[in-house]
């Protein structure tokens, strides 16, 4: 969150920030995590190519962005995100484990819902409710029972949630 603060200071105007994300039963990123292991923005949505393109630039030229994607992948907006060096696997999501609390264990309580696997909630906190409803997944998956959100578990969750859509198990808070 500083390195976006710092952008928007670096930019000299406010930057709209439009909502782009789609939990994994909606769709979401296709295999791979909505933003990576880390914190992105899809950004200036309402503004017009030539002012999209001059945020795109910016964003090359503040230097801290791990990653500004090209024009050619979001001609529309401009995608910028600081990736951690901890995802799990390509697909991007970080590896989780009992006691961590994040975006991404509740990215994760949400996947688990979708497709059937209910008991933890939906608070971020993988707690031992979570690591039961992971490990109860991983055994039905075929999976090492260890309770951790790895490479293996995140692609078979993501397999399985992408794109269903509304299940009757989905938790709309």
């Amino acid at each position: 969150m500083l390195t976006w603060a710092d952008f928007r200071e670096y930019y000299g105007s406010p930057i709209f920030v439009g909502f782009a994300f789609k939990r994994i039963w909606e769709g979401g990123h296709a295999d791979q995590s909505q933003h990576y292991a880390g914190t992105a923005f899809d950004t200036g949505q309402n503004l017009d190519s030539m002012q999209t393109e001059i945020l795109r630039q910016s964003a090359f030229n503040f230097g801290r962005w791990s990653y500004v994607e090209p024009a050619y992948l979001a001609p529309t907006w401009v995608h910028v995100d600081k990736r951690d060096e901890n995802s799990a696997c390509v697909a991007g999501y970080p590896a989780l484990w009992r006691g961590i609390r994040s975006n991404y264990v509740l990215i994760l309580q949400d996947a688990l819902n979708a497709i059937g696997y209910t008991g933890s909630g939906l608070d971020g906190i993988f707690g031992a409710s979570t690591e039961r409803v992971v490990q109860n997944f991983q055994r039905d998956q075929g999976l090492i029972q260890d309770g951790i959100v790895g490479c293996f578990t995140w692609a078979e969750i993501t397999r399985m949630a992408r794109g269903i859509g509304l299940t009757p198990t989905v938790v709309n808070p």
